[in-house]
């Protein structure tokens, strides 16, 4: 084995169970888990055959876990988003996104409707800052409270409140028209 290869097989020694467990209590699906933390390491094989330089190899295999997951929710969006969204409701009733959306199977037209709404949801989560949309998603989508985010990423807790802020404030911009399309019908 050639000194870049040990040093690989070292770092991936060393990182795999927290990586693992990173990756674990962000997706509930244990052969999604595995299949992540390959994808991670392989980025890491790939990147030290391209001689890309990585000054704090800890960080960065994180960094590209995120990513990763982040990619893996973009895929599976319609049914991550089934039942995981929560909002309140005048009433002051927990409203999940599963809640207000046609249902699936309730014909063409609903399911063409459920299918541009959650569209129009994912593009609009993408055009929010990194930071904005990540603490939403981390919010809203994969339940963590604002004292677990402020603790996983060093970010103090008024600043995720502020980010959520305006992330909501956008998505309510840009989604009002779609919302006002659909209630017409």
């Amino acid at each position: 084995m050639t000194g870049q290869g040990r040093e690989i097989s070292e770092v991936i020694a060393g990182e795999q169970s927290r990586l693992r467990n990173f990756i674990r209590k962000r997706v509930p699906n244990e052969a999604d888990v595995e299949d992540l933390l390959q994808e991670v390491f392989y980025e890491l094989v790939e990147a030290n055959r391209l001689l890309m330089p990585i000054d704090h190899v800890t960080s960065w295999l994180f960094r590209v876990a995120r990513n990763r997951i982040i990619d893996f929710f973009r895929k599976k969006r319609p049914e991550a988003f089934g039942g995981h969204l929560v909002a309140v409701s005048d009433e002051g009733e927990e409203v999940s996104l599963e809640d207000v959306l046609p249902a699936p199977d309730a014909g063409p037209a609903e399911a063409y409707a459920r299918a541009v709404l959650l569209e129009e949801l994912e593009e609009a989560l993408d055009e929010l800052p990194e930071e904005q949309r990540d603490v939403f998603i981390e919010h809203e989508i994969e339940g963590y409270s604002f004292k677990e985010i402020a603790a996983r990423t060093g970010v103090g807790i008024n600043t995720l409140l502020s980010r959520k802020r305006y992330a909501v404030l956008h998505l309510r911009e840009r989604l009002r028209s779609i919302h006002d399309e659909f209630m017409k019908k």
